[in-house]
């Protein structure tokens, strides 16, 4: 078994999950089986209960487990899905350590950090190993946090026990005022990481430009690296590139070198042709993403909703065109300056703030004929216009929004309710996937059989329920307590809101959608967690070609 260990310097958010995810790519187009990790230090259990403007986006399993957005990044450039368990954090790994002592495993021993932490942390490695060549670990955050020792240790004990490489992903500045990028931070990083008794095999540099030959020399010999152990990831205009970047550097000459790996030749041709594609396209459409947690401070905030990002991303590579997509914060803006948008898209969201201003921004959809994208609360607050504007509903609302609405067109699940008295929140909402089934001839069935007639496309293969009759049914990914109320589907229908997705026992709703409109479509689930640059989803698909016409 080999592993690799991807490591931090300097700063966190330097894109080490690009990268992890990018060596991944290159193993895998060598024609090995690779599993993923993604280590968080925080003492979270996990992902679920952090606030995106924060955190970022939490990403969702298909068995249900709410983790950091990099394991998305994973299953994108992977085309391969991953679990629960591929996320490893200390609030898991102590927890596991308590029980374990409360149940006299220990034998009557103290429990201490060394080596008790490592030791728990290398099993949860092993696990996740068979079946698997290799095994890429991402540790979260940067060389020097006190958090990630215990599983810099355990990074180091694992070298002594399987073939290992170490990767060191470093930030590199350039100082405007001297004209000179300067290589001290990254040695500094590197000598914490030897602190550690960790030597890197390989430094990525990372840098807004790309590194140059002074500063190239100067890291081999300060931070004695061998030779053609650095490679460059400078800021590409596609996170898609990186791969192409690192390999055209040889990095995957340098894995095999340094594994003793023969024979293994690497075929990125399915990649290269994404790449070409995006290139090539000519027309652009332009997209208005109106959400809650656009905004951090002064800058726009990208992690938050980065898998949606990405799925337009992918449909619009797929379609032929390029994308513009425009952040507007739903709290602060004016409705008429979405019709010059050729799309319009809401996000998940979650609580009140911001609301109204999804709503208006629906309202201006409806009755312009914008093509609409509503995913989980944008579908929600879909529900909640067509109820006030359409259905005459005065006040209608989500119980999440105003508990005392008189019209609940949307309302929590009845075991929520459960959860939430009991103030068990984490883990507890609607996770994983889950199947749906489809009503016939509507846009989003058509979608499915247009764009996503792949049998082995994990809207097909995610199936935790063993389903007997597949007939119209896919298999998306959920993360929510709030549903439309069954009380209103009746009024919903009647006035032209078409249900177009069920649960199989027809209790829960899961896609809505509009007649005589050119693209109006809500989705309970998330279809952006199982898109993929080689497999874009359907949904999406549909989306943008309905923007193409537009245009």
């Amino acid at each position: 078994m080999k592993y690799i260990f991807v490591t931090g310097g300097v700063v966190s958010g330097l894109g080490k999950g690009i990268v992890s995810a990018s060596i991944g790519l290159l193993l895998k187009s060598s024609g090995f089986k690779v599993n993923h990790i993604k280590i968080d230090p925080y003492l979270n259990i996990d992902a679920g209960t952090m606030r995106p403007a924060e955190h970022g986006e939490t990403f969702v399993t298909t068995d249900g487990g709410e983790i950091d957005q990099d394991l998305g990044n994973y299953e994108r450039f992977l085309n391969q899905s991953f679990l629960k368990d591929n996320n490893i954090t200390s609030g898991k790994v102590y927890k596991q350590i308590i029980e374990n002592e409360r149940a006299f495993k220990y034998e009557g021993r103290d429990v201490e950090m060394i080596p008790d932490v490592p030791n728990e942390v290398k099993r949860r490695f092993y696990e996740l190993e068979k079946g698997y060549d290799f095994v890429v670990v991402e540790i979260g955050g940067t060389t020097g946090d006190i958090e990630n020792l215990p599983f810099l240790y355990a990074a180091r004990e694992v070298g002594r026990e399987r073939e290992t490489m170490y990767v060191m992903v470093s930030y590199v500045p350039y100082l405007r005022n001297v004209g000179e990028m300067k290589t001290k931070p990254t040695q500094h990083a590197i000598s914490e990481l030897r602190s550690t008794g960790i030597m890197p095999d390989i430094l990525i540099t990372r840098s807004e430009t790309g590194l140059d030959t002074p500063r190239l020399e100067t890291l081999e010999k300060r931070c004695f690296l061998k030779d053609n152990s650095i490679f460059d990831d400078p800021d590409c205009s596609s996170i898609y590139r990186v791969p192409l970047v690192l390999e055209s550097q040889g990095l995957m000459d340098r894995i095999r070198k340094h594994f003793g790996i023969k024979n293994h030749p690497t075929n990125l041709k399915p990649w290269m042709n994404m790449i070409e594609k995006m290139e090539k396209a000519k027309k652009t459409v332009t997209i208005a993403l109106v959400g809650k947690y656009v905004k951090s401070g002064k800058n726009n905030h990208k992690d938050v909703y980065v898998s949606v990002l990405e799925a337009l991303k992918q449909a619009a590579i797929a379609s032929d065109v390029k994308m513009e997509i425009e952040p507007i914060d739903s709290s602060d803006f004016n409705p008429n300056d979405l019709k010059k948008y050729d799309g319009i898209v809401a996000p998940q969201g979650w609580g009140s703030r911001g609301v109204e201003g999804i709503i208006k921004a629906i309202k201006v959809a409806r009755e312009n004929k914008i093509p609409y994208l509503g995913l989980c609360f944008g579908m929600q607050m879909a529900v909640v216009e067509f109820a006030r504007n359409v259905l005459k509903l005065k006040g209608a609302n989500s119980a999440e929004v105003d508990d005392k609405t008189k019209y609940p067109v949307i309302h929590i699940m009845p075991d929520q309710l459960e959860y939430l008295k009991k103030k068990q929140y984490g883990g507890t909402i609607r996770l994983g996937s889950w199947p749906c089934k489809m009503t016939p001839k509507t846009k989003l069935s058509e979608a499915y059989k247009k764009y996503g007639d792949d049998k082995e496309a994990p809207w097909y293969t995610e199936d935790n329920f063993k389903t007997v009759d597949k007939t119209n049914v896919v298999f998306e990914r959920h993360r929510h307590r709030y549903e439309v109320n069954s009380e209103y589907r009746d009024q919903l229908e009647k006035m032209g809101m078409i249900i177009s997705g069920t649960s199989p026992d027809g209790q829960l709703v899961e896609a809505v959608e509009l007649k005589d409109h050119p693209f109006f479509v809500g989705t309970q689930f998330h279809p952006e967690y199982i898109a993929r640059p080689l497999r874009p989803h359907p949904i999406f698909m549909a989306f943008v070609e309905a923007l193409k016409k537009k245009k």
